[in-house]
């Protein structure tokens, strides 16, 4: 694919997500700009993914045809969509198996089906597929594998998928979705189906959302524990991301597990001293005993495992992907030796 394709498609991407993805909004802040450029294709890949599925007429049907462009970008030919060309640029280079944007697919299809969630293992294997892929992803993009990192990146999907669930109960039920564990609900004398048909706070309900969020608060403890395995320069990016989302759900705590009359806010001078906190992400040392995946990640972690190694990464290489990177800059104008600009 020639570098104008390429660029284009890269453009496509960001067009797409432009407004609508605050995720990746704050990932391409947080990040170095390797990362956020093939980051814009991953979350590209969601997007038209989660739609893909969100509109079709039958949920079920739509995934195998979703199954089958993921496969053709892993064979190399992808679709003619500007998503699918840069993401299956970013399979290759990254070295990302399939089981993982697979696992993803599969979560947005129990999204579509409304599928509920019997306890919190259960919760967490849909978090695992929604949240955690996406967190091993991106470590790849990181040009990291170690599987220690891999478990922390996906302690921090599902903690950051909980908070997002214990944030947007009431939004969620008044769309007909339910994400609560059921069992949690029972043993508070609460009924799944009349809170769907009447969404309204109790000091019952609250104690359900203020579990599932100490849930996630433990989640991010242990996710710190990789963050001094990532490249240098990601890891005060991550260590704010992890810091604004547990702020998120403090906000929620504060508003006594009240999710479904008001939604929590984190206001932008106190996202911004949490986010601030990410710098201390630089001090801090791996675990000398790290935890085991959760049982609902673990499966990809061994997807990530289970790959070919990696070969040493030879100076010849490093000097090539060097000067394609002067040449790239350059055309840009990045380098100042162009009077204009492809822009």
């Amino acid at each position: 694919m020639n570098t104008a394709t390429t660029q284009a498609d890269h453009a496509a991407c960001l067009a797409l997500l432009a407004g609508g993805s605050r995720s990746f909004r704050a990932a391409a802040r947080l990040l170095p700009a390797r990362i956020a450029e093939p980051a814009a294709a991953l979350y590209a890949f969601c997007r038209v993914a989660d739609d893909a599925i969100d509109e079709a007429a039958d949920p079920g049907a739509a995934l195998p045809v979703l199954w089958a462009r993921l496969d053709a970008m892993l064979a190399g030919r992808p679709h003619a969509h500007p998503a699918d060309r840069a993401f299956a640029a970013v399979l290759r280079e990254h070295g990302i198996p399939r089981a993982l944007p697979a696992a993803l697919l599969e979560g947005f299809a129990w999204d579509a089906a409304g599928r509920r969630y019997a306890d919190l293992p259960a919760l967490q294997d849909y978090a695992a597929r929604v949240a955690a892929t996406v967190g091993a992803m991106m470590t790849l993009l990181m040009g990291v594998r170690d599987p220690v990192a891999l478990a922390r990146a996906c302690d921090l999907g599902v903690a950051m998928q909980l908070t997002n669930i214990a944030r947007d109960v009431g939004e969620d039920a008044r769309n007909g979705r339910l994400y609560l564990p059921l069992d949690w609900l029972r043993a508070e004398g609460l009924d799944p189906n009349a809170f769907l048909a009447a969404p309204r706070f109790t000091p019952a309900l609250g104690r359900v959302v203020r579990r599932l969020l100490a849930a996630a608060e433990a989640l991010y403890a242990r996710a710190e524990q990789g963050i001094p395995l990532l490249p240098r320069d990601c890891r005060a990016g991550i260590g704010a991301a992890r810091h604004v989302y547990a702020g998120i759900g403090r906000a929620v705590e504060q508003a006594g597990g009240d999710s479904v009359s008001r939604r929590a806010v984190v206001g932008r001078s106190r996202k911004l001293a949490l986010m601030a906190r990410g710098v201390t992400a630089l001090a801090l040392r791996p675990a000398a005993q790290p935890a085991p995946p959760l049982p609902a990640t673990r499966f990809l972690v061994d997807a990530v495992a289970a790959l070919p190694a990696v070969a040493p990464d030879r100076l010849a290489d490093r000097i090539a992907r060097a000067v394609a990177l002067f040449d790239r800059l350059g055309e840009q104008g990045t380098l100042g030796y162009r009077t204009t600009t492809s822009r």
